[in-house]
């Protein structure tokens, strides 16, 4: 990046509006969670996975990438998720084990998932509108694939993959 540049005040304020909306949906959620589920996002991230995965399961390393989790992390989540009866390590020929989605977290994401679902719609969806969403969406994926060409061209090994 040898043309590096500021950023406007027009355009500091839309990133800042836009982390600032991020973050202040993200933590409602997560508390909306907590309170009425007793998941935390990070458990409901898991479990969305899971109960999406075919046969209610995924390969460690694969939810290591879909989560964009290291590996320790995971595992010390997984670990706590597993003392709750909400998934469970099966050994399998390869390294990493499968996680598995138990009844209890079937049971959980099943109770939780339609009252997130309602909150998105009405912080998110409604208020967006389906012209807003529309372009949100396409800027998003155009954003996430100028992130993707960096990190496989330029982009440090070390900064790339975690």
């Amino acid at each position: 990046m040898t043309d590096q540049k500021g950023l406007t005040d027009d355009e500091l304020d839309a990133y800042r509006s836009f982390m600032s909306m991020n973050h202040v949906l993200g933590r409602h959620l997560a508390r909306h969670l907590k309170q009425e589920f007793g998941l935390s996002d990070s458990d409901f991230e898991i479990l969305v996975n899971l109960s999406e995965s075919p046969h209610r399961r995924m390969r460690a390393v694969e939810l290591t990438r879909v989560t964009q989790w290291d590996k320790t992390r995971l595992s010390h989540h997984v670990s706590r998720m597993e003392k709750r009866g909400l998934i469970r390590r099966e050994a399998c020929e390869a390294r990493y084990p499968d996680i598995v989605l138990t009844d209890a977290g079937w049971d959980a994401i099943v109770t939780a998932a339609p009252a997130n679902a309602a909150r998105v719609r009405e912080f998110f969806i409604d208020v967006l509108g389906p012209q807003r969403l529309a372009a949100l969406r396409d800027a998003a994926k155009d954003v996430i694939a100028a992130i993707e060409e960096h990190m496989n061209t330029d982009c440090p090994p070390e900064t790339s993959r975690s």
